[in-house]
């Protein structure tokens, strides 16, 4: 089947929900299949820090990340050419997305220059002059070999008005015009543009619509996550599932806290990345449904129960609190026992938001959730407008 289709990414939706604009569905691409809503952990250089590719099977992770700008510089092409992509270089079976290298223009401004040719990085490795321009970004995209590759974009901090906004936004535009032209393996990768227009409705709206004007199979919603008011975010993300058409998948780049994932997966949004759940394990702290434990804490010394006693994870199966905490942020296995637990906690989290969607349970279990967050149900108020956005009210 696989073989005789003509896209290399086929969408179906399985159940919408009755009160909000959440929805599950499956994303078949060409090395697996991923059920949607789906948190993608993220492999910046080829590799999740912490756990290996088998174990990320072991956890029914159908899809992560890695970084292209990165990728790119170092191994480099020629390594990355020879290897056979990036799926043969680090032995992972499932499907792989990668980003543009874009976003380094905002993490590595002092090292980049940006014009409407592309951007020019100093790189952080040696020192030496990079041009990344839309088509040196697909074109290293096309080596690498993901299933879901994403446009070069012309990304500024979040927090930022004026001109330069409306600038980065038309210039997006203008190169994915470029980056569709480039794209050598349309047969096999699927470009996502990224819809930017920083925190201004009508920038947002106009890229949107802009965007869907092309022929692609999913979208992006890029430039948020970054410093802005809660309340600023939810409305971006809501506005623009409102624009972006229902058959396709809608991806938020760069968003992974429990919390957003619940709103937004109300708001529309099919996937999510975010390099959060394995860093948040390096400094310690350990993701539960009540919040984080930082198990640096004395209060942890004694504490002979697993991190989460309902958690099937291999830490929680086989570690105490008191172990861990005798071990976080000294020894490096701390750092992988506790992004084993991070990543099972996100896969069991989306895995329990597609089922309760399925069952037609979505709300109620959005003020479950919120519930066991905020137990005096003192919830913040954007939590509140953004889940009265999509006519759901709190316990």
């Amino acid at each position: 089947m696989l073989q005789q289709r003509k896209s290399p990414l086929l969408f179906e939706i399985f159940y919408e929900c009755q009160t909000t604009k959440a929805r599950t569905s499956r994303m078949t691409l060409i090395h697996h299949h991923v059920d949607t809503p789906v948190f993608m952990p993220v492999g910046t250089q080829g590799t999740l820090k912490g756990i290996l590719p088998q174990q990320l099977e072991q956890l029914n992770c159908q899809i992560i990340l890695g970084n292209t700008y990165h990728l790119g510089t170092r191994p480099g092409l020629n390594i990355m050419q020879k290897a056979g992509g990036l799926h043969n270089f680090m032995n992972w079976k499932r499907a792989l997305l990668t980003d543009s290298g874009g976003f380094q223009m905002v993490s590595l401004l002092e090292l980049a220059k940006i014009t409407e040719e592309g951007v020019k990085f100093k790189s952080p490795y040696n020192g030496t002059d990079c041009m990344l321009t839309p088509e040196h970004s697909i074109q290293i995209q096309n080596i690498i070999g993901a299933d879901i590759i994403m446009q070069l974009d012309d990304v500024v901090k979040t927090t930022l008005t004026g001109p330069r906004v409306e600038e980065a936004m038309h210039r997006t535009t203008r190169w994915l015009d470029r980056c569709l032209k480039a794209h050598q393996r349309s047969n096999a990768q699927s470009i996502f543009p990224i819809v930017q227009g920083g925190l201004d409705p009508k920038l947002r709206s106009e890229c949107a619509n802009q965007l869907i004007k092309r022929e692609v199979n999913g979208y992006a919603v890029g430039g948020l996550s970054g410093g802005e008011s809660k309340d600023d975010f939810w409305r971006m993300v809501h506005l623009t599932t409102n624009i972006l058409p229902k058959t396709k998948p809608r991806y938020l780049m760069g968003v992974g806290f429990a919390i957003d994932l619940v709103i937004c997966c109300a708001l529309g949004i099919d996937m999510f990345d975010c390099v959060f759940p394995t860093r948040t394990a390096r400094f310690g702290c350990a993701l539960v449904r009540t919040g984080q434990l930082n198990l640096k804490q004395v209060q942890y010394r004694k504490d002979m129960r697993p991190i989460d006693e309902s958690c099937e994870c291999s830490t929680c199966k086989t570690y105490t609190r008191a172990y861990l905490h005798h071990i976080v942020t000294v020894e490096t296995v701390a750092c992988h026992l506790l992004s084993v637990h991070n990543i099972a906690f996100q896969m069991k989290l989306m895995k329990d938001i597609r089922q309760s969607i399925q069952e037609q349970r979505f709300p109620e279990f959005i003020q479950q959730f919120m519930l066991d967050l905020f137990p005096n149900k003192e919830y913040p108020p954007w939590i509140v407008n953004a889940l009265e956005a999509v006519n759901v009210t709190l316990l």
